[in-house]
């Protein structure tokens, strides 16, 4: 069979292969911990369980409107107004299966052959996929550890070209934590303001800002929210992933088009997950809360753990809960690039991490904090003791 160019042009996600390879060592009885998954340890608390099964039980088991039950569209955009300072109509409002589907129907809906979308790397692995999958361009700009991987107006202006369409903007990012402040999303705002470019802010992590506030790029101003497709979920705040259950906030003309492709791909976001993202409203954020308490705890030992190994650098992540060391020192002899370290991290120490080429950065690896203490302090005895033997 000859498949279409589309997609030949798309790799896997090194994400999921990982943790897929992990799981099937597990089934052999090998003990691995993994920190390559990048969802809360925490179970989805049991008020949205419970408003979802109430669902059920009134049968709410049908189709709903494509963009998403008219009580939470009018819930995420109360959010969005009380927590980001946006004003949105809940017609600007689209649910979602979970934040994922909504950047692919934002690119399907922006973008024609040829394109281009500026995406900063380190990216999420899914971003470059789906502009191709939509047939657009990614373009690559790169961010410097020595910065904190955070993007700067500078770095969006060596990518633009008159080809430009969009940005993909991450705040805070997966896979570095990096959060950008607001003096630089003000610059890079006036950036695209002037070159008449789209923004596509994927905020999927903003419960979890440490010592940064988080700032929507779309608060600042009516020029800006109105170039600006505003994506969110419950997946991580709520412990909801695979609920799969998110949104995006944008004009209304542009959530028009995303709920044209909606309709005639998924149809509508499942029925009674919906009724779970009204009761996840109406916590205001306290669940979330008490994860980044212990995040935070956690975050702050793997980053001491990693510093206390000779030869490698780690940032120190703002937001999100990954962590993204510097490990080129242990690139030598047999372990030509940091796929192979990954692999032998895997095979030696029986821990799971996922490389940073994955994110468009060699050199580096990613680590999800999302895991119990007692996982991470023997994940982390673990790696260091495999690395000790490589140097």
């Amino acid at each position: 069979m000859k498949f279409s160019d589309r997609v030949l042009r798309v790799k896997p996600s090194q994400t999921l292969v990982i943790t897929a390879k992990a799981a099937e060592m597990r089934k052999k009885g090998i003990d691995i911990i993994g920190f390559g998954a990048g969802e809360p340890d925490f179970d989805t608390p049991d008020f949205v369980k419970e408003a979802a099964i109430k669902a059920l039980k009134e049968g709410k088991t049908k189709y709903t409107p494509s963009a998403g039950i008219p009580e939470l569209r009018e819930g995420i955009a109360k959010r969005l107004k009380e927590k980001n300072g946006i004003d949105y109509k809940p017609s600007e409002v689209i649910v979602t299966p979970g934040a994922k589907m909504g950047l692919y129907e934002i690119f399907a809906v922006i973008l024609n052959p040829g394109d281009e979308v500026i995406v900063p790397a380190p990216y999420w692995v899914s971003y470059t996929e789906q502009i191709k999958l939509c047939d657009g361009k990614p373009v690559i700009v790169e961010t410097t550890e020595e910065n904190g991987f955070i993007l700067t107006a500078d770095i969006v202006k060596s990518g633009i070209t008159e080809k430009t369409k969009a940005i993909v903007i991450n705040t805070p990012s997966n896979p570095t934590g990096a959060v950008i402040p607001r003096s630089e999303l003000e610059k890079i705002a006036e950036i695209c303001l002037k070159n008449d470019i789209l923004i596509i802010s994927d905020e999927c992590y903003e419960e979890f800002c440490y010592e940064e506030e988080h700032v929507s790029i779309a608060s600042l101003g009516k020029e800006v929210r109105d170039i600006t497709f505003t994506v969110n979920a419950f997946s991580k705040a709520y412990s909801m992933t695979g609920w799969r259950l998110g949104w995006v906030a944008a004009p209304e003309d542009h959530i028009k088009k995303l709920s044209i492709i909606q309709s005639q791909t998924i149809s509508n976001p499942t029925s009674f997950a919906q009724y779970g993202g009204l009761a996840a409203l109406e916590d205001k954020g306290k669940f979330p809360a008490m994860m980044k308490e212990e995040f935070k705890k956690r975050r702050d030992y793997v980053v001491n753990e990693f510093l206390s190994i000779e030869g490698i650098t780690c940032p120190i992540p703002k937001g999100a809960f990954y962590v993204f060391p510097n490990i080129s020192a242990y690139i030598k002899g047999d372990i030509k690039n940091d796929i192979d370290l990954t692999a032998y991290l895997l095979e030696e120490a029986k821990v799971a991490v996922v490389p940073g080429s994955a994110f468009g950065k060699e050199g580096y690896i990613r680590l999800s904090y999302a895991t119990s203490m007692d996982n991470i302090k023997e994940g982390m005895r673990r790696i260091k003791e495999a690395l000790k033997k490589l140097s």
